[in-house]
């Protein structure tokens, strides 16, 4: 495939009851206070009918500066999972800061010969846009083990929960499409429209930053998707500077629609100085660009998370504060083929 040439889309087979699950440690080590966490993350997947394993990084808990290992065995375990046809999904235990640093040892063919479903979030986004670029993998932009599963997850509330197990238990092993996904009142309409397309997204500063390097994203990627991000941390002008490098590249002049996520901890918004909400911020780059834009979404590090799988349409109506998954995300266990 040319680098010119938009992706054939790679959805993984259908989990069924009783697959092994791996959570895996694939940038942040695990620090010993979030066991109980951790413990309660494989709980919830045992709970949606899977086995769960824990790989040899995770839990050796030998981490290595801010990471659970030297990228180098981060990705030899990451590797040997992608290949070994017991392991059906991945679930990073956390995000952190170290898929950078092993991107260009990823066993990409393997991905190919057997794509499974690899779920998180944070620097894991970073994963999702690499391999939906080498690969057309679909991107399973959802909670992380350790801090959502096991922690936002269990302060949420019990009917909270359970809409959760079931959006998430329906994403890897239905062949239908979700459709709607769940709305919130805290969901904002910041320009009103409608828009059709893949999802495409991340943390702000990955989907950035991933377009500096080669293994960044080709611009005709991006003609019609929904853009979703989201961002923790920094300060509100950061924020404003990855949206006008988006500018500048031209990828606001090709998205057909615009999702935002819960901003956290980020410094220079709402305060009483004068500074610029989320939306004042967003609109404000995006300028005369006739595009919806829905704001204050579940996706992100603020809370529980929505499940927004990169590559798959969504149809999305800002006014009527509406997202909908119009395809399904996995294949039919019987299909003849490794996607599509």
């Amino acid at each position: 495939m040319s680098l010119a040439e938009l992706p054939q889309l790679l959805r993984p087979r259908a989990l069924e009851p009783g697959d092994l699950v791996v959570i895996a440690a694939l940038s942040g080590p695990l620090h010993p206070p979030y066991a109980p966490d951790l413990e309660r993350a494989v709980a919830e997947l045992e709970g949606m009918g899977f086995r769960v394993r824990l790989a040899p990084i995770l839990e050796a808990g030998r981490p290595r500066w801010w990471s659970a290992a030297r990228p180098d065995k981060i990705a030899e375990e990451f590797n040997g999972l992608l290949r070994d046809p017991e392991v059906r999904a991945i679930v990073a235990h956390d995000g952190g800061h170290t898929v950078f640093g092993y991107l260009d040892l990823i066993d990409f063919d393997a991905v190919t010969a057997d794509p499974k479903p690899i779920l998180g979030l944070s620097d894991i986004s970073l994963l999702h846009l690499v391999l939906y670029a080498r690969t057309g993998l679909v991107g399973f932009h959802t909670d992380l083990a350790t801090p959502g599963l096991g922690g936002h997850w269990q302060r949420a509330s019990a009917a909270r929960r359970e809409e959760l197990r079931k959006l998430y238990s329906t994403l890897l092993t239905s062949t239908e499409p979700i459709g709607a996904l769940p709305a919130d009142p805290s969901w904002e309409c910041w320009r009103a429209g409608r828009a059709e397309g893949p999802l495409i997204g991340g943390v702000i500063n990955r989907i950035v930053l991933a377009q500096a390097t080669p293994f960044a994203l080709p611009l005709e990627y991006f003609d019609g998707a929904v853009l979703f991000w989201e961002e923790l941390g920094g300060q509100a002008s950061y924020v404003w500077n990855y949206l006008q490098i988006m500018r500048h590249s031209g990828i606001l002049d090709r998205i057909s629609g615009m999702v935002v996520g819960v901003p956290e901890a980020i410094d220079g918004l709402d305060s009483p100085e004068g500074s610029p909400t989320l939306a004042e911020l967003v609109l404000d780059v995006l300028g005369d660009r006739d595009i919806p834009v829905l704001g204050n979404v579940e996706v992100g590090h603020a809370g529980a998370n929505l499940p927004m799988p990169l590559g798959i349409r969504v149809a999305l109506d800002a006014q009527e504060r509406m997202l909908s998954l119009l395809e399904p995300a996995v294949r039919p266990v019987t299909g003849t083929r490794p996607g599509g």
